[in-house]
């Protein structure tokens, strides 16, 4: 199917409509060999509360984005390469159903579709398009996926002291590490991880210490790769026979002379039975 549509007008009337929907702010899609398989509306687990985003799927690429008018108008362009993505579907809550989580090296976030059956529709063309990119590629699943982001609404306290309470004066942040909600005191720390992003990030004080612990370790490791390896040799001087004869017997006359050689009072032979 993605290679019977690849490079046909329709197609490319289809790609251009999304692209006018993005407007300027929007980056271009249409490239030779790309395919617009599919869309839809998902609700998108946000930071604060669940909100309605538009969503395409290509044979290679996932795009959403906010709606301003169905069908019109679209902003807050996001495209993600299939090649990064792996799914996990979850189990209902209160709030939201038919759930699942769409995983990357650089965002991880929770979307739901109307009905189970959508969802199954979502996940089979997901992993059917991820599936054949990949083995044209040559190229493995992502095996870091960034941590999701738990919503704002999911604790009223830090996730790390779980003591400090959150209200209009003290504000919740979140670590980039593992996604947690945490006070100020908790996440004053920065560092910088260039799978996420180019500049330090927020992360709590255990994630900083985990990732201080990690590089630490790096470091060692990429030193011991790069020292000289000794010699067995090394230190040594070629000697001869005659010297090592003489070296030991000037060493006898200093032994004690009421001292015994060997302390055990057992028999030589008795090491050989």
């Amino acid at each position: 199917m993605m290679d019977h549509l690849a490079n046909t007008e329709i197609n490319s009337q289809r790609i251009a409509a999304v692209e006018s929907c993005f407007g300027a702010s929007g980056q271009p899609l249409a490239l030779p060999g790309r395919v617009l398989l599919g869309e839809g509306i998902l609700t998108k687990e946000c930071r604060k509360k669940p909100k309605p985003r538009i969503f395409f799927l290509f044979n290679d690429i996932l795009v959403y984005g906010s709606i301003i008018l169905n069908k019109r108008k679209y902003n807050s362009q996001h495209i993600i390469p299939l090649e990064d993505v792996t799914l996990e579907t979850l189990p209902d809550t209160l709030q939201m159903k038919n759930r699942w989580m769409i995983k990357t090296s650089k965002k991880s976030f929770v979307v739901s579709a109307a009905s189970l059956t959508e969802r199954k529709e979502w996940i089979s063309h997901l992993e059917e398009c991820i599936k054949h990119l990949l083995s044209k590629t040559g190229r493995q699943p992502c095996r870091e996926p960034a941590a999701p982001w738990i919503p704002d609404k999911a604790t009223d306290i830090c996730m790390r002291c779980t003591h400090t309470k959150f209200s209009t004066l003290t504000r919740r942040h979140h670590c980039r590490k593992c996604g947690f909600v945490v006070c100020a005191d908790c996440s004053r720390q920065r560092f910088l991880m260039p799978r996420l992003s180019p500049k330090p990030l927020r992360v709590c004080n255990l994630c900083y210490r985990q990732l201080l612990a990690e590089k630490k370790k790096e470091a060692e490791a990429d030193r011991r790769q790069t020292e000289p390896v000794p010699s067995a040799t090394q230190g040594y001087e070629p000697s001869s026979g005659d010297e090592s004869d003489k070296s030991d017997d000037d060493r006898a006359e200093h032994w004690p002379a009421d001292s015994e050689f060997y302390t055990s009072q057992v028999s030589w032979s008795s090491f050989h039975s």
